[in-house]
């Protein structure tokens, strides 16, 4: 293990990764070794008292986890809607606990959602097709990117996900903009989506655009139009969900970005311009 992963190790309770012995077999013969394997543990969201969402995720920027699955999902608006925030642990896992103001909770009860999600699944718990196949926001942000900066971004987002390359088994999302990547990882892509929502607050969104290390799925693009991002670049394809769901909202599409090539599914207010 690499002196970065052993002071991760050391300083955080939940660095994203736990060392386990195991054996390596190779044409050599079978040795020991030390591996790193990403966290996963059952974080559950509450919201005033009252259990909402229980999702599998890796126990690393925990708060922004909260705030962003918050916002993308519409349960507050902006996160001062959330007025105070506890974490606890358990032998089970992980309880997050927010208060949010009042007229927010009202409006969370009328929905009347409880959600049992694990990383692979966004829809999890939704008691009906209008709940599963909801209303997309409508982007207002405008940006030109051309497929260079894609390329150099995906680059820097390569060189941050510390966690993927410990244990070859996270996804990231990441903003980038002129000042260069935010980057968050999870072993769930929506919840490293929910993770950057939060770190940035939702705030800031329009002045970049979207990276993600996974497929363009419906619940990636519906994501990224609630916080109002003009343009999506995947590594892996996108679904056809995705691609109509980015036309509605006027997002820019992008999928199999990867080194020099990407296509470019839709045509939105986020602009691809050949440089």
């Amino acid at each position: 293990m690499n002196r970065e992963l052993e002071n991760l190790l050391t300083e955080n309770l939940h660095p994203g990764f736990l060392p386990y012995a195991a054996q390596r077999i190779d044409s050599n013969g079978i040795s020991g070794t030390s591996e790193c394997v990403a966290e996963e543990a059952a974080v559950a969201l509450s919201y005033n008292d009252i259990s909402h969402a229980v999702m599998m995720a890796t126990p690393r920027d925990l708060e922004d986890f909260a705030i962003g699955f918050s916002l993308s999902e519409g349960i507050v608006a902006h996160a001062g809607e959330i007025t105070d925030m506890e974490q606890s642990s358990s032998p089970a896992g992980i309880t997050i606990s927010m208060r949010i103001t009042e007229r927010r909770m009202a409006a969370l009860r009328e929905r009347r959602r409880t959600l049992t999600g694990r990383s692979g699944c966004g829809l999890c718990g939704a008691e009906s097709l209008e709940q599963a196949i909801r209303p997309v926001a409508q982007i207002t942000a405008d940006i030109t990117v051309t497929p260079a900066m894609i390329r150099e971004a995906f680059a820097q987002l390569d060189q941050q996900q510390t966690l993927n390359r410990a244990t070859g088994a996270v996804h990231a999302a990441a903003l980038a903009s002129g000042v260069g990547c935010v980057v968050r990882e999870d072993i769930g892509r929506h919840n490293a989506l929910d993770k950057l929502i939060g770190a940035t607050r939702g705030e800031g969104m329009r002045e970049g655009f979207l990276l993600i290390t996974s497929r363009a799925s419906y619940e990636m693009v519906h994501k990224a139009a609630s916080a109002n991002i003009a343009l999506l670049a995947a590594i892996s394809a996108p679904t056809s969900l995705a691609i109509e769901l980015a036309q509605r909202a006027g997002l820019t599409l992008i999928g199999f970005a990867r080194g020099d090539k990407l296509t470019c599914y839709t045509q939105g207010r986020g602009r691809l311009q050949m440089a």
